[in-house]
């Protein structure tokens, strides 16, 4: 028997409004849909109606139900749906995720956009519990990074966060990242720390501040200078963020960056540093497989 959930928006708390959410799906459509959707207008009456199931082909964790919804009533505000699983919950081929009936031809018009969301914040989903599954007996969290789809950003993030990840920051007014260019631009890591200070006391904005680090003496130098929030030990192995742990003692946050993947990641995160972040959490997926089907 299929356990019936409550029609629950589990994004509500990721997002408070819909400003960043009704956007994207209002330009899908827009993009899918242009003057009509002929195939669905030539062949079948507006009066009829219709059902249709989400159903699973591909183990994983599903991600985008609530946006499912929100595509499904922009198409047709008459449409009902009902969902069997929630946001977050392991999934099998087999299941069913949700039904929802309503005008056969808005559910076709709406399907693709549908599908496309759900395939692939459910990869992500997918892909971030199996590595953060990998190394939960570390203190080490997994973070995401701003390599995503264009205009796709909140939404990837909030798969992360469901797969039981972390998010790094969200762009690039929300955090002061001090990377290789910042610091060569800026003539070295005293003078981009120290200018950064000066900027946060003229613009009264209070933000955390990370610097990278490419080597052992870059770590060295931002120890020396200080004020800072997090040391980001980029392109480091394994056995060189050990000896960089030693040095900071604590004092900052750490974060492991650069070349780390599925193969390698239980040896990083065995290191002790705090945090890992990886690009390909995002920008190197596969889409879970789903279909809507009629019925």
């Amino acid at each position: 028997m299929i356990e019936k959930h409550a029609n629950r928006d589990s994004m509500s708390d990721f997002f408070p409004n819909n400003n960043f959410v009704i956007p994207i799906i209002d330009l899908a459509l827009k993009e899918d849909i242009g003057d009509g959707d002929h195939s669905s207008l030539a062949c079948i009456p507006s009066t009829v109606k219709g059902k249709a199931r989400l159903l699973v082909k591909e183990e994983g964790v599903i991600c985008g139900l609530p946006i499912a919804e929100k595509i499904f009533k922009k198409v047709q505000p008459s449409i009902e749906i009902e969902y069997f699983i929630q946001d977050g919950k392991a999934i099998k081929p087999g299941d069913i995720a949700f039904h929802v009936n309503g005008p056969s031809q808005s559910l076709l018009t709406a399907e693709r956009i549908v599908l496309n969301f759900l395939q692939r914040l459910s990869g992500i989903a997918t892909h971030t519990q199996r590595l953060s599954n990998l190394i939960k007996h570390t203190n080490a969290r997994l973070l995401d990074t701003r390599k995503t789809t264009p205009g796709m950003r909140m939404l990837e993030k909030y798969a992360v966060k469901t797969g039981g990840g972390e998010n790094h920051r969200i762009g690039l007014f929300d955090m002061i990242m001090l990377k290789d260019n910042h610091i060569d631009f800026a003539g070295g890591i005293k003078h981009a720390i120290n200018k950064t200070h000066e900027y946060l006391k003229r613009s009264g904005k209070l933000l955390n501040i990370e610097v990278e680090a490419r080597s052992i003496q870059d770590v060295i130098e931002i120890m020396e200078c200080g004020g800072v929030d997090r040391i980001m030990l980029d392109n480091f192995k394994p056995a060189d963020i050990i000896d960089a742990l030693k040095i900071i003692d604590g004092l900052y946050e750490t974060e492991a960056s650069g070349g780390i993947n599925e193969s390698n990641l239980i040896e990083y995160a065995e290191t002790g540093v705090d945090f890992i972040s990886i690009g390909a959490l995002t920008h190197q997926i596969k889409s879970l497989d789903l279909s809507l089907k009629a019925f």
